[in-house]
């Protein structure tokens, strides 16, 4: 992965658009947008290049504008654990604000060839202060990312690998038709799923030789969309009745 920051100060491309389509700054004001403009930096990166590592100081917060970026945690080991993948309109880090003398817990690098926005924290607090509608719709996507994270711990603890996977393809194919595209790479996604590659690798061989799904490259159909979802509801049902089975010991 290489190391490395590209920004711009400027851009011939008007932010204002992209952030009144934002969820998170769509309730300002005109005046208060222009403001967050004036103030804010482009930041432009190639495949592979860190936006920050944990532990930099953290004096802003990002706005995806396209592309993908990852957010990940380095053990002393060196091991990679994805936390999180954005894509373009997702925003993050902006909780980091409310602490004093924050820090960027994990590191966070592109997927693709990613563009982003960078907000000034401390001056978006102090305009947080006059906008309460901002604050609840901070609030309400603080809070629902945590109950995301719950879920995951949940998955994480009570579900086996076959039914994490089984559950990650379920969500990703669409609601009409079969084929769908993996939009990040394979090595991205076992990290995200708390599964090594070749755990994965061997999981949707047999997923295939079971006749549920194809995969080849980043391309699945999906051939028994009933069986996959009674994997992972199956796979969770048994876990769960383990691990109850353990508490009674």
């Amino acid at each position: 992965m290489r190391h490395g920051l590209q920004t711009e100060s400027g851009s011939n491309l008007d932010p204002t658009p992209i952030l009144r389509d934002s969820l998170l700054f769509g309730k300002l004001s005109a005046r208060q947008i222009e403001r967050v403009a004036s103030r804010l930096r482009w930041y432009r990166l190639l495949e592979g290049q860190w936006l920050f590592k944990q532990d930099e100081p953290a004096d802003r917060f990002f706005l995806v504008v396209s592309g993908q970026m990852k957010l990940f945690y380095l053990s002393s080991e060196g091991n990679e654990k994805v936390i999180e993948v954005l894509r373009a309109g997702d925003t993050f880090a902006e909780a980091l604000m409310f602490l004093d003398q924050p820090s960027y817990p994990v590191s966070s690098a592109a997927l693709t060839d990613t563009c982003l926005l960078g907000i000034d924290a401390a001056d978006f607090l102090e305009m947080l202060r006059g906008s309460p509608d901002t604050c609840f719709v901070l609030l309400g996507d603080l809070s629902r990312r945590m109950h995301a994270l719950v879920r995951e711990i949940e998955d994480l603890t009570l579900q086996s690998a076959t039914s994490r996977v089984a559950g990650y393809l379920i969500r990703k194919a669409p609601a009409q038709g079969d084929h769908f595209r993996l939009e990040v790479p394979k090595g991205v996604i076992a990290s995200r799923l708390s599964v090594k590659p070749e755990t994965l690798s061997r999981i949707l061989r047999n997923l295939s030789e079971q006749g549920i799904v194809s995969v080849r490259g980043q391309q699945v159909e999906v051939h028994d969309r009933r069986a996959l979802s009674r994997k992972a509801d199956l796979c969770a049902t048994h876990d769960l009745h383990a691990a109850f089975d353990h508490t009674q010991r």
